[in-house]
């Protein structure tokens, strides 16, 4: 397998951001050291905004949530309730294979969204994963991606919108992409999808997927 996966929690029990982070940088120095096996965390945090490394004073919110600086790329992006997020504590056999390491990562969740009905896609130029333009709305993202490596081994990695509402993403422009819309599995199916019910399958996937 290429991870071993751990459950640190679901709704209710939301996994603070800070508390994760903790846990990904002691993860990640026991993978560059060879003291653990590349980890993969599953869980569903409390409603926070994470600035990236690229994040302009402007695009900050200001609606009282906390904004946390970050060490991955990117720019801002929400977490929480009804958001599964996916943290990979990943060593890279070759250290420059981040690319095929992200594009492996799309990939994964593209035949987890084909296996509910939506018809997933990436974008050129554009990390995550997306949805085309149709009668339901604007090209919009329905899974974000934003990963650090150090040392070989990769952190962060990946968050799919399942059950949140997009009222977390009012607030800010996602990712820095002002062109396009958020959407979710389940205002995509008309029903319910939750973290829990897509977390174990979202693994699987994973680990058939990522061999960089």
């Amino acid at each position: 397998m290429a991870f071993t996966v751990e459950r640190l929690g679901y709704h209710p029990q939301l996994v603070d951001y800070r508390d994760a982070w903790s846990l990904q940088t002691r993860y990640h120095d026991d993978v560059v050291r060879g003291e653990r096996p590349s980890t993969l965390l599953l869980l569903e945090h409390d409603a926070v905004y994470t600035a990236g490394k690229r994040t302009e004073d402007h695009e900050r919110p200001t609606d009282g949530t906390p904004v946390i600086d970050v060490d991955r790329g990117g720019k801002i992006t929400w977490h929480g309730p009804g958001q599964l997020v996916a943290y990979a504590i990943y060593r890279l056999q070759d250290p420059k294979d981040v690319r095929l390491f992200v594009e492996q990562i799309e990939q994964a969740i593209i035949a987890l969204m084909a296996e509910h009905g939506i018809a997933a896609r990436t974008v050129e130029g554009r990390a995550g994963v997306w949805l085309a333009a149709d009668d339901r709305g604007p090209e919009r993202k329905i899974a974000a991606i934003g990963i650090r490596i150090h040392d070989g081994v990769t952190m962060h990695g990946l968050a799919v919108n399942c059950s949140n509402d997009s009222a977390g993403f009012d607030s800010i422009i996602p990712c820095g992409i002002a062109d396009a819309g958020v959407t979710s599995m389940s205002q995509e199916l008309g029903r319910t999808v939750t973290p829990e019910q897509i977390a174990d399958r979202l693994a699987e996937l994973l680990d058939d997927h990522i061999t960089a």
